[in-house]
């Protein structure tokens, strides 16, 4: 064993730098046998220095985190600050002066990923980011790295803990948005500010990188389609129970049919109960990957918290130090084949639409018209009279497959049906 240290510098102390922090000094020995050198905790960058951290030496707090990556004699740079700036900078910052990186950024990898890995390869560093997405679960490294000799056609999963926490309270409780959302911010699962999870920003992200690893091209942020939660009702919730589903917040990421193209999306969506993903409860997460040659995978644990993002810090902490101790570094961004981003109007999909109509004849034949005329199938029909001599009624239409464009054409030309009062909900319906 090489008994000069490696030196690494953190770059945030929070919930998860505090714990990266705790496991480097409580297993340094372990660490030490795996990677083949000891490691050690060479500076540690807070925004505020007077604040008590117990079991880090506060000799190595510092507020300047440019002059701790400047520094020329660090190895590797764990950086789990978040947002894109100053964290950019100093990423590449850390490469310029000699340092591996290794980020929990799903923001700043969703974003400016592909500059970040040009940035790494120029100056022949590691960029690694198994804790962006999904929290302890191993999910980047057997993308990039197990499937590499596999062709993956589709990733399907439950990629935010918040969200998914308050769909399943509404389903397990009958709670509808409002107070399951409270619960989640009371039991610590939901920021103050929720914003990022419940409108699918964070899963955005997620499935931006997921798409991009998986089928070897660049997907940015900005090329996702996303929907949040907030819309999703107790009403939602309960016309997919009599479905037989449930309702997540779900990332898809998916290879067209003719391998031209793909697609990425961030949406609420119905899903059979008999699906892999609907038993997924409470704040954990899932991905349901399948592949041409490896058929159906499923990876599933704890999506976030200090001690499950640590672990896969730390895992990538072990890899990026073997590699620097081998003078080789791992693999970088696989974008070769540079397939487009469709649009979302070209996803074929499903809908559950549900219609409050006058109560009278004809109606029904009207809507089937329009479903009709836009090119889309319709599944099944459900309609149920609201009240004695009401004169309102609530339709609910389940399409076969078509291109959600046309869906969405279907939507806007019932609007304008004198007969439909309001379409009260729109979801997707996938997993089948």
């Amino acid at each position: 064993m090489r008994t000069r240290p490696l030196k690494v510098a953190l770059l945030g102390c929070g919930v998860v730098g505090s714990e990266v922090a705790r496991i480097m000094t409580t297993h340094a020995d372990d660490l030490a046998a795996r990677i083949g050198a000891p490691v050690e905790l060479a500076g540690v960058a807070v925004r505020r220095p007077s604040k008590v951290r117990e079991g880090i030496d506060p000799a190595l707090i510092t507020t300047d985190a440019t002059a701790l990556v400047k520094r020329g004699d660090i190895d590797v740079v764990i950086e789990v600050i978040g947002g894109i700036e100053p964290a950019r900078t100093l990423i590449r910052s850390a490469f310029e002066h000699g340092a591996s990186v290794v980020s929990a950024n799903k923001a700043l990898l969703a974003e400016d990923g592909a500059a970040l890995h040009a940035e790494a390869e120029k100056h022949g560093r590691d960029l690694y980011y198994e804790a962006a997405v999904a929290g302890a679960i191993p999910l980047v490294r057997p993308l990039r790295e197990s499937l590499a000799g596999d062709k993956v056609n589709r990733v399907l999963g439950i990629v935010n803990g918040t969200t998914n926490f308050i769909l399943d309270k509404m389903d397990t409780s009958g709670a509808g948005y409002s107070e399951a959302l409270d619960e989640a911010t009371a039991l610590g699962y939901a920021e103050a500010d929720p914003t990022a999870d419940v409108e699918g920003f964070d899963a955005a992200a997620k499935a931006a990188i997921l798409a991009g690893i998986a089928f070897h091209t660049r997907v940015r942020i900005g090329d996702v389609h996303r929907e949040g939660i907030t819309e999703v009702t107790a009403a939602d919730i309960a016309s997919a129970r009599r479905m037989g589903c449930t309702v997540k917040l779900l990332a898809i990421c998916e290879r067209a049919a003719d391998g031209r193209s793909v697609t990425a999306r961030v949406h609420p969506a119905m899903i059979p109960l008999s699906h892999p993903l609907a038993s997924v409860r409470e704040a954990y997460n899932a991905v349901f990957v399948e592949a041409e040659a490896a058929g159906q995978l499923m990876f599933y644990g704890p999506g976030a918290g200090g001690a499950p993002t640590a672990s896969a810090v730390l895992g990538d902490l072990v890899a990026v130090c073997r590699n620097k101790l081998s003078e080789a570094p791992g693999p970088g961004e696989s974008a070769y084949t540079r397939l487009p981003v469709s649009p979302m109007g070209d996803v074929v999909t499903r809908y559950h639409i549900s219609l409050d109509v006058a109560d009278k004849p004809g109606v029904l034949a009207q809507v089937a018209t329009v479903f009709a005329e836009q090119g889309v199938s319709i599944d099944t029909v459900r309609q149920k009279g609201r009240q004695e001599g009401g004169g309102e009624a609530s339709l609910v239409v389940v399409t076969h497959r078509a291109p959600d464009a046309a869906l969405s054409g279907t939507v806007e030309a019932l609007r304008k049906l004198d007969t439909v009062r309001g379409v009260a909900s729109i979801m997707r319906v996938e997993g089948e």
